[in-house]
């Protein structure tokens, strides 16, 4: 069951606007992420979530998405995402942003995974202005942004293939919408003992 959860976790970038996203949903995301393991277990993370429509549409206007395909100008209109989790580094906590990103990288697959397991999908998103998204949430000194989530119901399919032989990583769109994700083959990361 793991395994299918892993492989259903993609990252979508269009999402049903018809299904919102609650907030016991929100708050039971963020408590699967609090009781993971943490670097010396500082904890530093704290987590500002929103799913108000009109707070939603004012900090999706401080990310950017799709870096490899800013062509398509994404989300589309009528796929916006329907929530946030916004990862903050508390730095009264632990200062050091490095050290801190063990921490969300731990949390933020969680976050996804436990929202694959309620039907939902995201987005991690580290092309944001940390300053400008700060104040639009009118953030105390010592929080600051270090991931966006986006989350909603999934609106588009998501394929992996294998690298192509050119060894090109960048995902891209058919001409119907499907997104294809590139990955290296198991026998091409595994090293054994010869």
């Amino acid at each position: 069951m793991l395994r299918d959860i892993i492989l259903k976790n993609r990252s979508y970038r269009g999402f049903n606007e018809e299904r919102n996203v609650t907030t016991d949903e929100l708050f039971s995301l963020v408590d699967d992420a609090r009781v993971t393991g943490s670097a010396a277990n500082r904890q530093p993370l704290k987590y500002y979530i929103s799913n108000d429509s009109m707070e939603v549409e004012e900090i999706l206007k401080h990310t950017k998405w799709a870096g490899a395909l800013p062509e398509l100008h994404l989300p589309k209109p009528g796929t916006h995402p329907k929530a946030f989790v916004i990862m903050l580094q508390d730095k009264d906590i632990q200062p050091n942003t490095q050290a801190v990103l063990i921490d969300v990288g731990i949390a933020a697959q969680t976050i996804l995974l436990s929202a694959t397991e309620k039907g939902l999908g995201g987005l991690m998103i580290r092309n944001f202005g940390p300053e400008p998204l700060s104040a639009l949430l009118g953030l105390p000194d010592n929080l600051t942004p270090v991931m966006v989530i986006a989350l909603g119901e999934p609106a588009e399919t998501v394929t992996l293939v294998d690298i192509p032989k050119d060894g090109n990583i960048n995902y891209y769109r058919d001409e119907n919408g499907t997104h294809f994700v590139p990955k290296r083959r198991l026998e091409d990361i595994v090293l054994l003992k010869k």
